[in-house]
């Protein structure tokens, strides 16, 4: 998309689609997000055939969607920043990602931002 008049081409591809509440364009990621209870399917073909531009699923999701962030193939250097690849059909919330209360308190115990932390280096 390369200019508003894509944008707004591209939205209006899918407004008015059956089940679409909202369609948002962001032109710096490239990326159209469409918020409602609609076929993924359709919305590809409908911007492919309408707009005649292609049209793929956004390959990213969320960190904190898998298991292992930063296994190869998974970690992509040109993922906008907090997102992976996405590798699973139905990623599902994984507290895998997240670190525990007790790493925390174990990270946080060297950190040069706490007061108390261990000052042998």
């Amino acid at each position: 998309m390369d200019c508003e008049g894509c944008e707004r081409r591209v939205r209006k591809s899918v407004q008015h689609m059956r089940g679409v509440t909202q369609a948002l364009v962001d032109p710096k990621m490239q990326k159209l997000t469409v918020i409602g209870h609609v076929d993924p399917d359709k919305v590809l073909h409908r911007v492919r055939h309408r707009t005649g531009k292609r049209a793929d699923m956004w390959p990213f999701v969320p960190f904190d969607m898998v298991p292992h962030p930063y296994a190869p193939g998974v970690y992509d250097k040109k993922a906008p920043s907090g997102y992976v690849r996405n590798i699973y059909d139905n990623p599902q919330p994984s507290s895998l990602a997240r670190a525990s209360s007790e790493e925390v308190r174990y990270l946080t115990a060297f950190s040069d931002e706490n007061t108390n932390a261990c000052v042998v280096m």
